[in-house]
This record gives structure tokens, C-alpha cells and sequence, in this order.
């Protein structure tokens, strides 16, 4: 796969300071695309040593999303955030709180992107989902739904900007080795007294045929050629990077 030529082309990428973002923007840079790195953490941002825009900004503030300028041709809904909890203990706020972040927010920046892309006749629009937007695990409803939510957006705004030379669709990882899942791989090993090594391989990576984690440069690989124009026919799509998660 290649990313092609994207010079002259502006893109958007959320949660741009580190993880799948930061790697999703430097792939876009490479390619030479100009970007917009979008991130809560000003000190993270102001650190990734990349040549992209920085924009701080808070995806949970709604009217903050509003005000951004999106005027692109690209936009990589990355952001997002866990929290693990039964149903009956999950904190209602703390839903709606993640929801916001990752459905609510793709929302605001897609609409208000797509008028551009129509104007100019192409566009494209790449959600980073999850093998949880697929299939669920118990204890993060919140994030399940969220992931599922965009899903549905990401095949609605496909149909509707075919016409127009946008496409629109979902990588779909399992675990990527990103800060999150460092630490979320720590606790876990903290509390069940084994080494990290075994929670990767026995308790995160179970369901899985590949039991490893997925570098943050491999699933840019897939973001930068879904925005080429040699895959301007893959639309509507969820292109799984879950090493056989969900192939049983």
C-alpha cells in the first residue's frame, strides 16, 4: 500500500500528541499533506517535533469543536479514551463524557468539514474504531457503544458523499501499543500478580491469532492509503487490524 502524493491536501488528525495520532500525523506529513494536530495536551502537542499546525483543543467542548477552522480535505477522527466499569457501576456522566468525545465531537468535525470537500469534489474522512466497534467486551460499555455509534456515522457519511468524491471509513485495531494501553497492560499485571508479558498474551490478546501488539505506525500505514486516491473506491468499510480477533 501507498499513500501516494498528498500535497496540497490539509487534514485534520484528533488526539494528534501521541499514540495512533501523533504516528497518523507524521504518515500524512511524509506524504505530504499539511496537517492539523489536534490535541487537548498543549505541552504533548508543543513536544511531537513534527511540521504540523497545532490546535489545542478539548473534544468534550462541543462549541470549542464548532469554532475550528475546517477547511480540510482529510479528516482523522483519532481522540478517544476508556474507562472499565460494570453497567451498574459505570458513572452516568462518565458515559455521556465518552460518547461526547468519540461520536458526538466525529460528528461536529465531519459536518462541519464536508461543505469543503464538497466544494472541491474530493475529500476523505477516516475514524480509527476498534475491533471493539465490531464485537464487545464486558465492562466498557461506554466505549462499545461509542465505537459501534461511529460506525454507523462513518457508513452514513460514505453514502452521502459519494456523490461528491468523499469517502469515509473505520480502521478497526485491537490493541495498539500506545500510552493507554501501556498503562492499562501495568495495572493489569499489578493486579493479577503475572508478568505483562501474560497479560498481553493470555488476558488482553486471548481472542486473538496474533498475539501481539500492533505497532501505532502500522495502522497509519492504513489511514495514509484509505486518504490516496488509489483508494477512492473503498468506502463504507471497516478494515480490521485485529491479528484474527474476529475471524472465529
Amino acid at each position: 500500500m501507498s499513500a501516494g502524493d498528498l500535497t496540497g491536501r490539509r487534514a485534520l488528525v484528533t488526539g494528534a500528541a501521541s499514540g495512533i495520532g501523533r504516528a497518523c500525523a507524521a504518515r500524512l506529513v511524509a506524504a505530504g499533506a499539511k496537517v492539523v494536530a489536534a490535541d487537548r495536551d498543549a505541552d504533548a502537542l508543543a513536544a511531537i517535533d513534527l511540521d504540523v499546525e497545532p490546535v489545542v483543543v478539548d473534544l468534550a467542548d462541543l462549541d470549542a469543536v464548532d469554532r475550528l477552522d475546517l477547511a480540510v480535505d482529510i479528516v482523522v477522527n483519532n481522540a478517544g479514551l476508556q474507562h472499565v466499569a460494570p453497567i451498574e457501576e459505570f458513572p452516568p456522566e462518565r458515559f455521556s463524557y465518552l460518547l461526547r468525545v468519540m461520536l458526538e465531537a466525529p460528528f461536529r468535525l465531519v459536518r462541519g468539514a464536508l461543505p469543503h470537500m464538497y466544494a472541491r469534489g474530493w475529500g476523505r474522512v477516516v475514524t480509527i474504531s476498534s475491533v471493539h466497534g465490531l464485537v464487545a467486551s464486558p465492562y466498557k460499555s461506554a466505549y462499545v457503544a461509542a465505537k459501534h455509534g461511529v460506525e454507523g456515522l462513518s457508513k452514513v457519511i460514505a453514502m452521502e458523499g459519494a456523490a461528491h468524491g468523499v469517502t469515509s471509513n473505520c480502521v478497526n485495531p485491537a490493541y495498539v501499543r500506545t500510552p493507554l494501553v501501556t498503562n492499562q497492560i501495568a495495572a493489569q499485571a499489578r493486579n493479577l500478580g503475572i508478568p505483562e508479558e501474560r497479560v498481553i498474551e493470555e488476558v488482553m490478546l486471548e481472542p486473538a491469532a496474533v498475539r501481539r501488539l500492533i505497532e501505532p505506525e502500522e495502522v497509519a500505514e492504513l489511514v495514509a492509503y484509505l486518504c490516496s486516491d488509489a483508494a477512492s473506491a473503498i468506502t463504507g468499510a471497516s478494515m480490521k487490524i485485529d491479528g484474527g480477533w474476529t475471524a472465529h
